[in-house]
């Protein structure tokens, strides 16, 4: 494999030594981004973009052709392990994904089994190994999945939520059978990530979207535990170098110090924790991503400039910290607001790794 040019933001994952604070923006490869929308367009649906590899390559490396981010990330969904496993996924027109066999009874978890990633998620491995390719060694690729509960939860409800009628029902009256579905969901997503890094992930990232849903049981129990089983799983070290493990809840930052424990590398923050009180819970045992909130890109250039200053000082001084979004970039953000945050991370973060 071609040897990283940079390899800061691997670095910052695992609190080493770095020059400056790394960036990166999830949804990076988005709606925001016209190029990206044009691609879409060819591609003809959502999903066709994302089962085409040479075109889920074009759409991943096209926010790097903009903007001198420190990574590039896998442009897939967070849906394609249910869907390998023959629920039916299709996405109806402004109503986001759906499910024609949602998974509500025992005979439904008996039937889905743990797919094989080169064979039903083929696409997904082919379009790693070929955006490896074709970065060559500009920055790092960051593969992903979404977290046990977070799968489990649309493939329980057949789609989006509000109220987790479905799963929370089934968490309360069958907690036996949620177990048997995350379980093997666990175990779908470890097999899913180390193919990924079998085929040149550099760094992993596990979003939790729904996990702040639930009470801090029920968390502990359905979510953390979850997580923690894949990190266990997940294999550690590629081409000579550690693969760092992120792990991302949504709305989770009461439950940072305990997330800290289950052996990955990286916390993602969302804007709703400050990234002070953050570090002095995980008590830098772990790095962390984040956490501008997503809106500020809405304002003017001068005050993305203010606001990332803000979330630099709320780190403070010394390594282990990658700037992110504390969410996805929302479609109707200005590129170049993207940009400006991009510019002002890289001008004003050195400051903080210096004399460290």
């Amino acid at each position: 494999m071609t040897q990283l040019k940079n390899d800061t933001f691997l670095r910052a994952l695992l609190r080493q030594p770095v020059d400056y604070t790394p960036v990166w923006m999830m949804r990076q490869a988005g709606r925001y981004l016209p190029e990206y929308r044009a691609t879409r367009a060819r591609a003809g649906s959502f999903m066709d973009l994302c089962m085409n590899p040479e075109l889920a390559c074009e759409v991943t490396l096209q926010p790097l052709e903009r903007f001198p981010l420190d990574a590039a990330i896998l442009f897939s969904d967070i849906l394609t392990i249910p869907d390998a496993m023959g629920l039916g996924l299709y996405f109806a027109e402004g109503e986001g994904p759906h499910f024609e066999h949602p998974v509500r009874s025992a005979a439904d978890v008996e039937r889905i089994a743990v797919p094989d990633p080169e064979d039903g998620l083929r696409y997904v491995m082919d379009a790693v190994s070929l955006i490896r390719r074709e970065l060559n060694g500009r920055v790092p690729l960051i593969g992903f999945s979404g977290s046990p509960w977070t799968l489990a939860t649309y493939m329980v409800e057949g789609g989006s939520t509000k109220n987790y009628a479905f799963t929370k029902g089934m968490m309360y009256d069958r907690p036996e059978l949620l177990h048997s579905l995350l379980a093997k969901v666990a175990d779908s997503v470890t097999v899913y990530l180390n193919a990924q890094i079998a085929r040149g992930a550099q760094a992993v990232m596990i979003f939790d979207t729904w996990g702040g849903a639930l009470t801090p049981a029920k968390y502990l129990e359905f979510s953390l535990a979850y997580m923690q089983r894949v990190v266990s799983g997940l294999t550690r070290e590629a081409e000579g170098r550690q693969v760092p493990v992120v792990l991302f809840t949504k709305n989770g930052g009461q439950w940072l110090d305990r997330m800290a424990e289950t052996g990955c590398d990286a916390l993602g923050v969302d804007w709703t924790t400050d990234l002070s009180a953050a570090r002095l819970a995980v008590k830098d045992k772990v790095a962390l991503q984040g956490n501008l909130d997503p809106c500020v890109l809405y304002a003017s250039p001068e005050r993305i400039r203010e606001e990332v200053a803000t979330v630099l000082a709320s780190y403070g001084h010394g390594h282990g910290h990658v700037f992110n979004l504390g969410h996805g970039i929302t479609p109707d953000v200005n590129p170049e607001h993207a940009g400006a945050m991009v510019a002002a991370v890289h001008e004003l973060s050195p400051a903080y790794h210096q004399g460290v």
